[in-house]
This record gives C-alpha cells, sequence and structure tokens, in this order.
C-alpha cells in the first residue's frame, strides 16, 4: 500500500527554543488510521504544523529533512494550498468561528471548492452529522462542546480531503461524547476511504482507533509499530497505559 504522507528525517525549530523535533520519520498509508502519542511538550503540535504549514505563524521553521503527501514535496508550501491538494484538519479547540452560523461556518471550509460544488459538500456533512443540519440556522457559540466539535470535523470534511488530521478531538469533552464522533470518525474512513492521522490526549482510545501508532518523547520518534504492538510495549504500558495516559495538551503549544 502505497503511504498518503511520508515524513523522513524532519527537525523543526523555533526562533526562540530552539530545536523542536530531531529526525522524525513517519508515514501514513492510503486509507490508513494512524495514532500520534506523547507527553507533554513532546512535540505532537509541532508535527501538525509543520504538516499543515503553520510553523511560521509560530516562528517555527523545518531545518532539516521531507515532508510529501501524495508523492508531492510540500515543506515550503502554505496552509491553503495544502487544503485544495487535499489536506483537512481538525484543530485542537475546535476554533468554529463563534457568531457565525453552523451553516456559515461550514461555507469558510468550502470556500476553496467551485461554487457548484459547495451544496454537494453541505449534503455530504450533514449526512455524516445529522445534529449539524438540525442547527444549521444556529449561532455556533450556542452550541454544546460536544456539537462544536462535529461542527469542526464538519469543516474540514466538507472538500472531502484524502487526508485528515485530528488534533486532540476528545479534549474537554464527555466520555459518551467522545465514542459518539469517534463512530463518524470510522463511518468517514470506511465510507470515503480517508486517511488520517489523529493526535490524541487518551492513549487507550487512540490505540482501539488507530491501526498503527508512533510515540514521540523529546521530540524523537520513541517506538512505533501496529496499534496492538504500541499498547502492548512495556514502555507504552508504564508510561501511558498505567493511568497517565490523560494529558493537557495546551501545555505543548510551544513544543
Amino acid at each position: 500500500m502505497s503511504n498518503m504522507l511520508d515524513i523522513q528525517g524532519l527537525s523543526v525549530a523555533y526562533a526562540r527554543k530552539g530545536l523542536a523535533l530531531h529526525d522524525v520519520s513517519l508515514s501514513v498509508p492510503k486509507g490508513g488510521i494512524v495514532a500520534l502519542l506523547g507527553a507533554n511538550g513532546a512535540g505532537k503540535t509541532t508535527l501538525i504544523r509543520a504538516v499543515t504549514g503553520l510553523l511560521d505563524l509560530h516562528h517555527g521553521a523545518i531545518t532539516s529533512g521531507h515532508i510529501h503527501f501524495q508523492g508531492q514535496a510540500i515543506n515550503d508550501l502554505p496552509a491553503h494550498r495544502l487544503v485544495r491538494l487535499g489536506m483537512g484538519q481538525v484543530p485542537e479547540g475546535r476554533l468554529v468561528f463563534k457568531h457565525l452560523t453552523v451553516e456559515e461556518n461550514l461555507r469558510v471550509g468550502a470556500a476553496f471548492l467551485p461554487r457548484s460544488e459547495i451544496k454537494q459538500g453541505l449534503e455530504t456533512v450533514y449526512e455524516l452529522f445529522p445534529r449539524l443540519r438540525e442547527r444549521h440556522r444556529q449561532a455556533a457559540g450556542w452550541m454544546s462542546g460536544g456539537e462544536q466539535q462535529m461542527l469542526a470535523l464538519g469543516r474540514a470534511m466538507i472538500g472531502r480531503p484524502q487526508l485528515l488530521l485530528v488534533d486532540e478531538l476528545s479534549l474537554g469533552l464527555a466520555p459518551l461524547i467522545v465514542k459518539d464522533i469517534y463512530r463518524q470518525l470510522r463511518v468517514i474512513g470506511e465510507t470515503l476511504g480517508t486517511a488520517m492521522l489523529v493526535v490524541e490526549q487518551n492513549a487507550r482510545l487512540a490505540l482501539d482507533f488507530a491501526e498503527s501508532a508512533y510515540v514521540l518523547a523529546g521530540g524523537r520518534i520513541a517506538f512505533s509499530g501496529s496499534a496492538m504492538e504500541v499498547a502492548n510495549s512495556p514502555a507504552m504500558q508504564e508510561s501511558y497505559l498505567g493511568g497517565n495516559d490523560s494529558e493537557s495538551s495546551s501545555q505543548e503549544a510551544a513544543s
């Protein structure tokens, strides 16, 4: 199976904090689901910024290595070009436009689509998340946290991306809501064939959902393998699955 995303030897530094990622290599197969795990400050958010072209906004830069998306080198491409190429992102904290309605938020995500495709994009999202159809005229700021997370996911999916990057989806949400959203993520993968790189604070949840996983520690890949191999590894059991798998990724924002 060929890869949707290939990262080889990636190192990233911030202007004031120095090196944050050291020689990181990672791949996401076409249609595959990969989890990215690690403690606070491990470099997960930095990796997502590098892939999505957002390092400049945080005074960071790639110092060595290569990122390929669908076989194309994307080290120097800005975020809006990556969206047009077929990359979608659900950011940490949801970041919906609270004063806009649900449908207006979705139309922001559809801004790059030809006008003739927007209606079909909206319909795709509403089929995935019927609650958003019910609330399409409601201001996003009046929705619950779970509904806002559905909206952030719908906004990312409106253009039917081939690769979806999901950053800390479960943060601050009740377990039942998280379970429901992950159920829809699985539907997205199975019906649309969307490849996913999932950064998740809940290691058990991520390893149950993903097919393979990478664990970052100190800006390096500590270990990787199938989800089952990673879950059963002694280091993972001791560090993340022994009751210490919850983290607040907000502390990692400058990692």
